[in-house]
């Protein structure tokens, strides 16, 4: 899938999932040594898609100089813990900010992050994560972690996915020791575009990934009804947040937020978008396979870094290590 590496920054990608931030790197050339997940599935999606070993344990016992035995010097850590208990979409998530981070034991694995950064040492890190992470005091007190572990600067770079041909919006933060400026595209993919050429399911569904979940013929009703842009259903956030789902795509805009509860409308079927159709929405290949259930693949799309986006940090993160080899 990557070719031959026209660099040797070599890479590891914490709370890897299916693999979308490991992807874009290795498209850039970076070797990536290893991924690290607690879950067997997406250890499986990841390690069969993208060549690379994935060390399927919990973070929490994971000692850093096994890490460093078992890999040497590493350049860039790459690192997505857990947004569930940072985000707004979360209806239980803790009403002190900073007990999101500090006693939240899901929460608490984005300090186990710092921690190996911290002992790695690697010439760039870049940690994603929902912008609420960065709620109250909690910026500080992340900036703090960062700067106890040896990084005098820390950036909190707000990137948008559909600015880097990402057919679905997304708003995220990536922290690093580096201001990090991809050049955006001044191309925008709109959910026509993306799933374009793609068979249809009802009488191919041959390509992996790409078959359509039964829905009863109660709600294939209400569906029917649904014009774009309209939702069948609403959840509870956190607060009083009411969100939408079962979104009817409107073909000539960019598709809302993917999330790994998100369920999308096709915009002229009456019916799911497929696991396949959906990974597009994000920027994955149609190369890349995702292994399990239907619910657990949906759910690998909507946590991962969207490879096209991924892929523009990797840009940018090529540049300023040529910039700073030191």
């Amino acid at each position: 899938m990557t070719g031959a590496s026209r660099n040797m920054h070599r890479v590891l990608d914490l709370f890897c999932g299916a693999g979308g931030f490991s992807l874009g790197f290795l498209l850039e050339g970076f070797k990536v040594l290893m991924g690290v997940d607690v879950d067997p599935l997406v250890a499986e999606t990841y390690e069969e898609n993208l060549k690379v070993e994935v060390l399927c344990d919990d973070i929490r016992g994971l000692h850093s100089l096994d890490l460093r035995r078992l890999l040497g010097d590493v350049d860039v850590v790459l690192a997505s813990p857990p947004c569930e208990p940072f985000t707004g979409a979360n209806p239980k998530r803790e009403k002190e900010v900073m007990d999101r981070l500090y006693v939240d034991e899901v929460g608490r694995l984005f300090l186990h992050a710092v921690r190996i950064i911290g002992d790695l040492k690697p010439k760039l890190f870049v940690i994603e994560n929902v912008p609420s992470i960065l709620e109250g005091s909690l910026r500080f007190h992340i900036k703090e972690e960062l700067m106890r572990v040896g990084y005098e600067k820390i950036h909190f770079n707000v990137l948008y996915a559909e600015d880097h041909e990402t057919p679905s919006r997304r708003k995220r933060v990536f922290m690093s020791n580096f201001k990090l400026t991809p050049q955006p595209s001044s191309k925008l993919i709109v959910v026509e575009e993306a799933l374009k050429d793609l068979p249809d399911p009802s009488e191919d569904n041959s390509m992996p990934n790409h078959s359509i979940k039964p829905l009863p013929s109660w709600k294939l009703k209400k569906v029917a009804k649904l014009r774009w842009g309209e939702n069948l259903v609403l959840y509870k956030g956190a607060g009083r947040r009411a969100l939408p789902n079962w979104v009817r795509l409107h073909p000539l805009k960019v598709a809302p937020t993917v999330l790994g509860g998100s369920r999308f409308i096709h915009p002229y079927d009456n019916r799911l978008l497929t696991v396949r159709e959906q990974a597009r929405l994000m920027g994955f290949p149609d190369s890349f396979i995702f292994r399990g259930g239907v619910d657990a693949q949906y759910n690998m799309i909507g946590e991962a870094v969207p490879p096209t986006l991924s892929r523009a940090i990797a840009k940018e993160a090529l540049r300023l290590l040529r910039e700073c080899p030191a």
